[in-house]
């Protein structure tokens, strides 16, 4: 008897204990047993063995879970209780025993597969077969080790030193009240509650979300929490209490421009994302680097020193402001050149290589002789009576008239031709077409091309002077030249 309390003591036997529960498995039974110990008025019983016999216990328990580091368990135990003094002084008794106890672990479930633990509760302990039989209410407390075997199954080491609220049941009753110490030894099965794939506390049956990644926080239906509520979970929201959406991590996107709005500097409107602080966000519509806020021209590419726009020819007036683009200009013309220096920009010079004034668009002044040739035109044309025949003493006028256009080939010019009130208007207007044309078809036969020229007939309907006298009449058939640029 002495060698197997001595090969039990040292193992320090255990009551079976559920230490190893998870919320995947709530629930715990096994069985344990082991030695007892007495403590009390007749001596001190705990951890001596000499010269007493060896009192066994047996039991079965269950257990809970309740936390990661806590469980609750209760021990139903049948066994034998004693001391021997001396032959006079001793007692035995049968000891029938139930208690209840939280434990607490030193190390989250599962973690270690040895976990030292701590516990302590209240039991009920009835002895029989006793001068003063009866129940008593003891207190257990004390240490144990539990050793992981399998996902299922766990060896139980444990220590449980018990005060009762009596001090008679040793038949005798003087300054200490009965104790004793357990040295138990015990095995257990975790029983496991409904299939849980993604280990998260919510069985597949009712989780809603069975592919939540391992120690994510869920929710009642297994899904994982997502406190403002924008669709996207906690473990993965990079702005977890504050509504956004997934393109920007679950942050702020007012825009939806993927960009969240803390480091937004457009708000309002979508931009690009890129990693300078100053346009991240923001639109760049020609893509030059420069955002659209700040682009002048946002749809033409541009460099920053023209607040983002081209200056295609250099010349430092910008597109947009350039009449001339593609050509080096000056910036009082509006960036067009002027080849003649003449203040008219070449693009509405009629003469750009000829200084001239605006009044000619661009154009030498008409000279004096010029008017004087075109005066002498008016009345020195002459034609055949009643025909559209140029008489041979016009000719010489003609050729110095072919003579001006050839020297002035950006000139153009407008014949028209003109009668008297005598006859029908529409005769009238025919002769004076068919006079003009004659004029035209003269000055082409020198030279002059026809694109240059333009003919008009007006009949009687711009007289110069009264048809009433014959030499009002005279000055009314005329052929006057007109230039234009």
């Amino acid at each position: 008897m002495k060698r197997l309390f001595k090969v039990l003591l040292p193992a320090i036997l255990l009551p079976l204990m559920a230490l190893s529960q998870t919320a995947q498995k709530p629930f715990a039974l096994g069985l344990w047993g082991g030695l007892t110990q007495y403590n009390g008025d007749l001596g001190q019983g705990f951890y001596n063995s000499q010269g007493q016999d060896a009192h066994m216990h047996v039991g079965l328990t269950t257990a809970w879970y309740v936390a990661s580091h806590f469980d609750f368990a209760m021990n139903a135990t049948v066994g034998s209780f004693g001391y021997r003094e001396d032959q006079l002084n001793n007692f035995e008794a049968d000891q029938l025993q139930w208690n209840g106890h939280m434990r607490v672990s030193l190390f989250k479930e599962e973690r270690f597969k040895i976990n030292p633990y701590g516990f302590a509760g209240i039991g009920i302990s009835y002895l029989n077969k006793l001068k003063r039989p009866g129940t008593d209410l003891y207190f257990p407390f004390g240490a144990g080790l539990k050793i992981s075997l399998s996902d299922r199954f766990s060896l139980n080491l444990q220590e449980t030193f018990a005060y009762t609220d009596h001090d008679n049941r040793d038949k005798e009753a003087k300054d200490n009240n009965d104790a004793f110490l357990m040295h138990s030894i015990g095995l257990s099965w975790n029983m496991a509650c409904s299939k849980d794939a993604d280990q998260d506390g919510v069985s597949d049956k009712k989780d809603k979300c069975p592919d939540t990644p391992a120690g994510v926080k869920v929710d009642n239906k297994g899904c994982p929490l997502d406190r403002d509520g924008d669709g996207i979970a906690d473990f993965s929201d990079a702005c977890p209490d504050l509504a956004g959406k997934s393109s920007a991590k679950g942050c702020p996107d007012k825009d939806g421009d993927s960009v969240t709005d803390s480091i937004d500097r457009c708000v309002e409107v979508a931009g690009l994302v890129t990693s300078d602080p100053a346009t991240n966000g923001c639109p760049d519509r020609d893509g030059d680097g420069i955002t659209d806020a700040d682009d002048r021209c946002p749809d033409l590419k541009g460099s920053a020193a023209l607040k983002g726009c081209p200056d295609s020819d250099e010349d430092g007036l910008i597109d947009p402001d350039d009449r001339c683009p593609q050509e080096k200009g000056l910036a009082a013309l509006r960036g067009c050149p002027d080849r003649d220096a003449d203040n008219i920009a070449d693009l509405d010079d009629k003469c750009p290589d000829v200084a001239g004034i605006e009044a000619n668009k661009g154009c030498p002044e008409v000279k004096e002789e010029v008017k004087q040739l075109f005066t002498q035109a008016l009345q020195g044309i002459q034609f055949e009576t009643g025909k559209a025949v140029i008489r041979k003493v016009s000719h010489t006028i003609l050729d110095n008239v072919v003579k001006v256009m050839t020297e002035n080939p950006a000139w153009l010019l407008e014949i028209n031709g003109h009668t008297d009130s005598t006859g029908d208007k529409a005769s009238n207007i025919d002769l004076s077409q068919r006079r003009a044309d004659a004029v035209k078809a003269y000055l082409q036969g020198k030279g002059i091309a026809a694109e240059r020229l333009t003919a008009k007939g007006y009949g009687d309907t711009v007289p110069v002077a009264d048809n009433k006298s014959s030499a009002g009449r005279a000055k009314n058939r005329r052929v006057e030249f007109k230039i234009n640029f």
